[in-house]
């Protein structure tokens, strides 16, 4: 595995998943290779990050019209590490990693069904108001139940 600037001790990075969502590799996933094409990784982000939020309790807020905030994603990432293939199963799991005013660092790890990690990434979600598309800080709440995800580890 090449040195990715965001995972300084691998071992202990991976500790730090609990959460995750699985997929599985659709014919039209793949390239003319037959391997999975570059861009779907960004897509199974999108739909682990949504699980996940929904996990949270996040989810329902903003997607309610009345409500103020939303989120969105100001920079993405993905670091490939081996071919995956149609047919494959994958776990794709999240974490958020650091928790600013408005912003969190989600980290995310795809791994098959022998263990084998495929991609990861990261990237970095704010909440903004949906008037005014400025940041809008995170509540307490909202902030314990990031942190809550971080202090499970090894339960």
């Amino acid at each position: 595995m090449s040195k990715e600037k965001y995972i300084t001790d691998l071992e202990q990075w991976k500790k730090g998943f609990t959460f995750f969502h699985e997929v599985k590799v659709r014919f039209s996933e793949t390239d003319m290779f037959g391997h999975l094409n570059n861009t779907v990784p960004f897509a199974y982000f999108e739909e682990a990050r949504i699980e996940y939020f929904k996990h949270l309790g996040f989810m329902s807020d903003w997607t309610n019209p009345l409500h103020d905030t939303i989120p969105v994603v100001a920079d993405l990432q993905c670091d490939y590490l081996k071919q995956i293939f149609f047919d494959e199963k994958l776990k794709v799991y999240v974490k958020a990693e650091t928790i600013g005013n408005s912003s969190v660092d989600i980290h995310y790890m795809a791994i098959d069904e022998h263990g084998r990690m495929g991609f990861t990434g990261r990237g970095t979600v704010v909440q903004i108001s949906r008037h005014t598309g400025k940041g809008v800080a995170w509540t307490a709440e909202m902030k314990t139940l990031f942190m809550g995800e971080k202090s499970s580890l090894g339960k």
